[in-house]
């Protein structure tokens, strides 16, 4: 398959395990952008966007939770602009919240993911998702299932929800409208959430993983038992994952769904790091940067995902579960000064700001676990190599001394 675009010498390992994606990992088609001191070096993409179709330029597809990265950007913007207090009750901007028990959820609890809401139990109408107000008023009703801030457990399809509306409630705007008009105009960004009509005609359909030998513990836990958080979380969506193809309809696309919506490629993802890698820049400052980083909750069980997750305040954080069995063993093999967000099957966005690093990896070939596959690891292990980084026992990255 033939993979475009240009690389730095000093990062021909990069260019090397994209193409063994695509003629050996069974890699469809992709796109891979690596930009280190605010220089890109490394754009590629390759391999086939649709049967027939080959992956260009400017081809994007679904990046699914990479999207909690770009929403948690938003209100890390409200917070560096003095207008959103992470420390504050969410009733303060949003005063319906507070009902059954969820009067002391803090913002900063929305962001990682301890706000006790992963899930609905009232079963949803079709179409929910696309519903913003519907899904806002039917969260802002529901009883936590746990105390907010005494555990953590992945907010899968609610985060975007729940953050974007104290965004819209602060700053006056939709999710999307904010992001367009703060983020991805400003820095020239293709990243979308809620894509125009117009652009639908370059985007990647998904082509979901292949059913594996074995379920993650999430998927296990889902379907062995109906009344489970993992099966409400999977279930009781409004047919956006039970139905097949419906997150590649237009309806899904266009939707301003902050969790799992995003539509970009991998320039967008590491174009919307690359500030960040250098201290915030004109997104957030680094006063606010010095917020965002480090990790704020972590757990040796979530308890959504049932496996060790790690985040700070929107954003996920390196962990090595490669000591779990195969099913649960992928996470994210970073430093830990880097952050960002995985998408399903595999895609991810994040940046290292000591090592001056933002990096974007995108696909349409999903994989099976739930952190970032071998694929996308591959291409984040070649990254930190050639910026002379070490694997600690072959699991997270450092810089040596």
């Amino acid at each position: 398959m033939t993979v475009q675009g240009a690389c730095d010498p000093r990062f021909a390992t990069v260019a090397e395990e994209f193409e063994r994606n695509l003629t050996e990992r069974g890699e469809v088609g992709a796109s891979v952008c690596v930009v280190v001191d605010g220089e890109t070096v490394v754009d590629l993409w390759g391999g086939d966007a649709a049967p027939g179709l080959p992956w260009l330029h400017d081809t994007i597809g679904h990046v699914w939770s990479c999207t909690k990265g770009a929403t948690a950007l938003c209100a890390h913007m409200l917070a560096a602009r003095g207008e959103l207090d992470l420390d504050a009750p969410v009733v303060r901007h949003w005063p319906e919240y507070g009902a059954r028990g969820k009067d002391g959820t803090l913002v900063r609890h929305l962001l990682t993911h301890q706000a006790g809401l992963p899930a609905l139990r009232e079963p949803l109408p079709s179409g929910a998702f696309y519903d913003w107000k519907l899904m806002a008023d039917r969260l802002a009703g529901e009883e936590p299932f746990w105390e907010p801030g005494t555990r953590h457990g992945y907010h899968a399809l609610t985060f975007g929800f729940l953050v974007g509306e104290v965004v819209r409630r602060v700053s006056g705007r939709s999710l999307g409208a904010f992001f367009r008009e703060e983020v991805a105009e400003p820095l020239d960004l293709d990243f979308w959430l809620g894509l125009p009509e117009e652009q639908e005609g370059r985007v990647a359909p998904t082509i979901p993983a292949e059913p594996p030998a074995r379920l993650p513990s999430f998927y296990a836990a889902a379907f062995a038992d109906p009344d489970s958080i993992p099966a409400l979380v999977l279930g009781n969506d409004g047919g956006y994952m039970k139905a097949p193809g419906e997150s590649d309809t237009r309806t899904a696309h266009a939707a301003e769904f902050g969790a799992v919506g995003a539509i970009t490629n991998a320039r967008g993802l590491a174009g919307m790091y690359r500030p960040l890698s250098l201290g915030g820049g004109e997104l957030v400052g680094e006063e606010q940067l010095a917020i965002m980083s480090p990790a704020q909750s972590a757990s040796s069980v979530d308890a959504v995902l049932l496996v060790p997750t790690r985040f700070s305040l929107g954003f996920m954080k390196a962990v090595d579960n490669r000591h779990l069995p195969a099913a649960d063993s992928e996470g994210a093999l970073l430093t830990e000064t880097a952050f960002g967000h995985a998408g399903m099957g595999g895609s991810v966005g994040f940046c290292d700001p000591p090592a001056r690093l933002a990096f974007g990896y995108t696909m349409n070939r999903q994989g099976t676990g739930l952190g970032i596959n071998p694929r996308g690891q591959a291409l984040v292990d070649a990254v930190y190599r050639s910026l002379g980084h070490r694997r600690a026992r072959g699991g997270l990255w450092y810089r040596p001394t």
